[in-house]
């Protein structure tokens, strides 16, 4: 009986040294120890994304804490994240928080980054925030959407590349683009045989295309000369000429006054145009005269002067009112 006791005792001695050696290599392995003093940081974050408890805290690389717990807050927007910071580290509080990864499939921790450190140190207790983890699924749907955008374009690409080749590719676009281009051959081919054949001319009728352009040269020089003549002749009869203005003048006044006059009855003219009766007996009398003229024309002047009987006057003289 004492034998099992004490194989008992043994054992649970032997089982409770393991247990505690493997706690203890535990905490060796991650760098912490569980007589080190730390101090509590809560790092508020929108996401702990795949961030765990016992999570190590590194500062430029070097371990300074590990992660001692994970709340999700009351309203459910945000975590509050409990970092054990080991008390111969100080944090500044213009440092960067980042909740990171190791490598591509790795743990993910938190990273202190250094900036500045200018501001004040954080104390036991203090609150800072963190920046979002990366998150992978999320950039992996973002890249699914462009993926599916890039599909999307390449399809319609694909269409416009399609509709091009129906409408411009054509066997009847390209028998019209191979005429035009014969075409604008033929025609490059005519115009440098129009440009040698104008080339031909000049160099044959040169001194005939010198001779014009002397004349053309000598026409200007003449021309030129009229003007100065012209010009001269203006200067020295200036004072003629601008008589002659004038009196050319004066002459369109009297007969704008004279046609004015008439306008307003002045005169035989004027009270012809304004009497209408005085207007009709001026036609008759001249009606008459022609007809007597004519007559005088036929039958000579002897026959009025011995005729029986005399003609009788077309003219009935009017009481004028």
């Amino acid at each position: 009986m004492e034998k099992k006791r004490l194989e008992w005792r043994v054992g649970l001695f032997v089982f409770i040294g393991l247990a505690v050696l493997g706690v203890l290599l535990l905490q060796f392995s991650k760098g912490t120890s569980l007589f080190r003093p730390t101090y509590n940081l809560y790092l508020v974050a929108d996401n702990a994304g795949g961030l765990k408890k016992s999570a190590s805290v590194l500062m430029s690389g070097v371990q300074i804490g590990m992660v001692s717990a994970i709340h999700l807050n009351p309203q459910g927007t945000n975590v509050t994240i409990t970092l054990r910071v080991f008390n111969e580290y100080v944090i500044h509080k213009d440092a960067q928080f980042l909740i990171e990864q190791s490598g591509f499939l790795g743990d993910q921790y938190v990273a202190v980054n250094p900036t500045l450190n200018s501001d004040g140190v954080f104390q036991a207790e203090d609150h800072a925030m963190a920046e979002p983890p990366f998150n992978l699924q999320e950039v992996a749907r973002a890249a699914g959407g462009f993926l599916k955008r890039v599909d999307d374009t390449t399809k319609k690409l694909d269409e416009a590349i399609a509709d091009v080749r129906r409408l411009l590719l054509n066997e009847e676009t390209l028998t019209n683009l191979s005429t035009a281009v014969a075409n604008l051959r033929v025609a490059s081919q005519r115009a440098v045989l129009t440009v040698d054949n104008l080339n031909g001319v000049v160099l044959t009728n040169r001194e005939a295309v010198a001779a014009a352009l002397t004349n053309v040269v000598h026409f200007s020089e003449e021309l030129d000369q009229l003007g100065t003549n012209f010009q001269a002749v203006i200067a020295t009869n200036g004072a003629e000429l601008a008589t002659s203005l004038k009196n050319f003048e004066s002459s369109t006044v009297v007969l704008k006054n004279t046609l004015d006059g008439v306008q307003a009855g002045q005169g035989l003219v004027g009270a012809v145009l304004k009497d209408e009766q005085l207007a009709v007996n001026v036609r008759t009398i001249a009606a008459n005269l022609t007809i007597t003229t004519s007559n005088l024309n036929h039958f000579g002047l002897w026959h009025f002067l011995w005729h029986k009987e005399p003609a009788k006057p077309n003219y009935q003289p009017q009481s004028n009112r």
